[in-house]
């Protein structure tokens, strides 16, 4: 890959709107984190501790971004990728790689598992629009009813006293629904969502083998704009629903600082912890942004580092630009990863419905029922899919592009720009055929995701580190930040150590 190229070097744009036209990168790691991180892991962690990790969530989202644009900083100005580059913290070394990036390898192994999970929640929302078996039919009929259940009976005990004709309505809604569940007897057998994973993973190869950079923006910024936009509408329209409106004692109680207690069931700590490596930028993320940077043009605009004049201009211009772009996509998801929370908190939580397994799909669309009805499910199944497939196609990009990179730092081979592009490819091919063959072997998606949100988690702390070494031995002093800037760095790192230190004795050890 020809980071820095001596041809196309340009100014950076100095106006707003001409920094705006030139963002993009930020979205594209949206893109890839809302599935995982924001509807699947952050309503989990809303359905086991209520509203109370409200500070976690926002705090896991606000304060990646100043490893991410540190990173991207020092891979931007000195032309050098983001493997190539940790490979030069130092530390215990293995042939070629140094800790950091074996621990990326082992990640790179559970992320595919990650995606494995991911393809089998789009399968799972394409089972429910369109079953392809009777079997699959009456499962969807099975789950929806138990599902439907649950959040009425839920919803009566939360009830107001007073609203006599709603209470009225409730208990015939439930009695109905028990008769209905006690007809159908027990949990169908259906494999409609792995027949339906199998074959949005072969359009997603064929996206990721055609697909380029401009493809992948514009598919990334639609797919997550539009069901931002549909829970945010969501979430504030739940508000006219006594039973179920999130309330300003429950915003205090979530900015509390709170830490609830775990139970034989549930690790409320342990499973916030793990989704606080996905949510926002999680570890993976942070290393795959500045390949998406370097995609855009960021590194080849500013042109070889030397000692002019005109290349700090352009170096400051377009570092400035990453910046708004990192920034401009930390508001959209840090929105969205609140407004999934507070869902799963005040739905989920208050039911007592957990999504896991081949009831995740379904388990979820019941955060929409009380203001869409009817057609919660079809505005949810839509939704899901927009994000959960966006996330798998996202994610499995970038992780092509890294795999083929690490080839390189590692030393099994040196290949040039285009043999890199033909591994990028083959790996579109090969890892989406793996991920999905993970998911139809071990069909449980809140689990592969959570896992490697622990292990993303762990990586955070390897990353603090290594920014904190870029910024004082291998960076250019001139695009050096201010002293508040490495407060922050180093306080997210401390942050990042903590929580690494915490999931992984609570994994070994508990």
């Amino acid at each position: 890959m020809a980071l820095n190229p001596t041809d196309g070097i340009r100014s950076a744009p100095t106006t707003k709107m001409g920094i705006l036209r030139n963002i993009g990168p930020g979205m594209i790691l949206a893109g890839s984190i809302v599935g995982s991180g924001e509807l699947i892991a952050t309503t989990r962690t809303g359905a086991e501790a209520g509203f109370d990790f409200l500070w976690l969530i926002i705090f896991g989202c606000i304060i990646k971004v100043f490893t991410q644009i540190e990173l991207a900083r020092h891979t931007i100005s000195s032309g050098k990728t983001s493997l190539a580059a940790l490979n030069e913290v130092p530390g215990p070394r293995v042939l070629n790689g140094n800790w950091i990036i074996w621990y990326w390898f082992l990640l790179f192994i559970a992320i595919v598992a990650q995606q494995g999970g991911i393809v089998g929640g789009v399968g799972q929302a394409m089972s429910i629009s369109l079953p392809l078996t009777e079997e699959g039919r009456k499962y969807n009929e099975y789950v929806q009813t138990k599902v439907q259940l649950e959040v009425a009976q839920a919803e009566l005990k939360n009830q107001a006293d007073t609203d006599t004709e709603r209470l009225a309505k409730l208990n015939d809604q439930i009695v109905d629904l028990t008769a209905k569940f006690e007809t159908i007897k027990q949990t169908p057998v259906a494999y409609d969502d792995k027949y339906w994973a199998g074959i949005l993973t072969l359009i997603a190869i064929v996206l990721l083998v055609w697909g380029n950079f401009n493809f992948i923006e514009r598919f990334c910024i639609f797919m997550v704009v539009t069901f931002t936009l549909v829970t945010i509408v969501n979430l504030f329209a739940l508000q006219t629903h006594d039973a179920w409106a999130v309330s300003v004692s429950d915003i205090v109680r979530g900015l509390s600082f709170r830490i609830p207690e775990p139970t034989e069931e549930l690790q409320p700590l342990t499973t916030a912890l793990a989704t606080f490596g996905i949510i926002g930028v999680g570890g993976a993320e942070l290393i795959a942004y500045p390949y998406w940077c370097l995609e855009k043009g960021y590194g080849k605009w500013i042109g070889p580092r030397d000692d002019s004049d005109s290349w700090l201009d352009r170096a400051r211009g377009w570092l400035r630009v990453m910046q708004w772009d990192a920034w401009g996509a930390m508001i959209v998801y840090t929105f969205c990863t609140i407004a999934f929370y507070l869902l799963g908190a005040a739905i989920l939580g208050r039911s007592g419905l957990l999504p896991e397994k081949s009831e995740l799909i379904q388990t979820l669309s019941a955060m929409y029922a009380p203001v869409f009805g009817a057609a919660a499910q079809g505005v949810f199944l839509f939704g899901a899919f927009a994000v959960l497939f966006s996330t798998f196609y996202v994610a499995l990009a970038a992780q092509s592009r890294l795999a083929a990179d690490a080839v390189n730092v590692l030393g099994f081979a040196k290949l040039n720009e285009a043999q890199k592009k033909k591994v990028v490819k083959g790996l579109g091919v090969a890892l989406p055929a793996i991920a999905v063959t993970i998911y139809a072997l071990f069909p449980a998606p809140v689990w592969l995701i959570l896992t490697a949100g622990t292990m993303q988690a762990i990586l955070l702390p390897m990353l603090g580190f290594s920014v904190l070494y870029f910024r004082y031995k291998k960076s250019d002093p001139r695009l050096r930040a201010g002293k508040v800037w490495d407060v922050m760095l180093w306080f997210s790192f401390l942050a990042f150590l903590v929580i690494g230190v915490h999931l992984a004795y609570t994994k070994l050890f508990t």
